[in-house]
């Protein structure tokens, strides 16, 4: 029997002990309905997201410190007036440069390298495996041990400074509930502190959370508190996948309404101030 090439029927699978089954798989369901919609979902935020993050416009309602999420911090000279809530400290921008320049790059590694986002860009998008029972097109597989796959050994990293960024949305939060007339309530309000509530718990979820709070312990018994704060982030864990998606929704809901707002298509509905 001669030896298998990397080219027969494009299997992926290549060992002599594997049956010579032509196919690359015998599932007859639509195992392939999951990678689609992934790879919907990802390219409509990506789209959305890399359109808005360039636009540098309608990012700011003035009246009611709003502030999307998509350009904090806001720390360029090209800001419009009141948008700095941490300060200039960088000067204007060249046009299409996002605003938001020094945290976006950290939001994209931090999901980029989230373990769940792994399994699911490697199915859907690099079909490494595409589904079970399905074989993968690749002839070769080096994990995450060369570049650029050998950046997905920086996640917990990339989790610190999603820490830090979290906090920044939760202050921008807070400002946002001034008024010309003090203390405000707005539908706007509404929408940013659920969804900073939402990021809090997809962060907090994070494997690398888990890990750091509870790992490295040989005695539960011996770290009560440490254990209470595993056992509290391994609930949020279980449901890792869902919170992925959720606060990839209520990123773009959150920055859809300001910019309705901020461009004078809608007025924010107020209940307070």
């Amino acid at each position: 029997m001669s030896a298998p090439t990397a080219d027969r029927q494009g299997t992926g699978v290549f060992s002599e002990t594997r049956a010579r089954i032509p196919e690359r798989t015998l599932r007859t369901d639509r195992w392939w309905m999951q990678s689609l919609w992934t790879n919907l979902g990802f390219a409509a935020f990506l789209i959305y997201g890399l359109v808005r993050a360039s636009w540098q416009a309608a990012y700011y309602v003035p009246e009611y410190h709003y502030l999307t999420p998509f350009y904090s911090p806001c720390i360029s000279a090209s800001c419009v007036p009141g948008s700095s809530h941490l300060g200039v400290w960088l000067p204007e921008f060249p046009p299409l440069v996002p605003l938001a320049i020094v945290t976006l790059p950290f939001l994209l590694l931090f999901r980029l390298t989230c373990y769940y986002y792994r399994k699911a860009y490697y199915r859907s998008v690099w079909q490494s495996p595409p589904a079970c029972a399905v074989a993968e097109p690749h002839s070769r597989y080096t994990g995450e041990t060369r570049m650029p796959l050998i950046v997905q050994n920086s996640h917990r990293y990339f989790f610190y400074a999603a820490l830090l960024i979290s906090l920044l949305n939760t202050y921008d939060a807070i400002v946002a509930f001034q008024s010309p007339s003090g203390f405000g309530l707005g539908l706007g309000n509404i929408i940013l502190t659920g969804n900073v509530i939402l990021l809090w718990i997809y962060t907090l979820s994070c494997h690398s959370c888990r890990h750091i709070v509870g790992g490295r312990l040989k005695h539960f018994s011996k770290h009560p508190v440490r254990y209470w704060l595993w056992s509290q982030v391994s609930v949020l864990n279980t449901r890792h996948m869902l919170w992925a998606w959720i606060t990839l929704g209520t990123l773009v809901l959150t920055d859809f309404y300001i910019m309705l707002v901020a461009s004078g298509t809608i007025s924010d509905l107020r209940f307070i101030g």
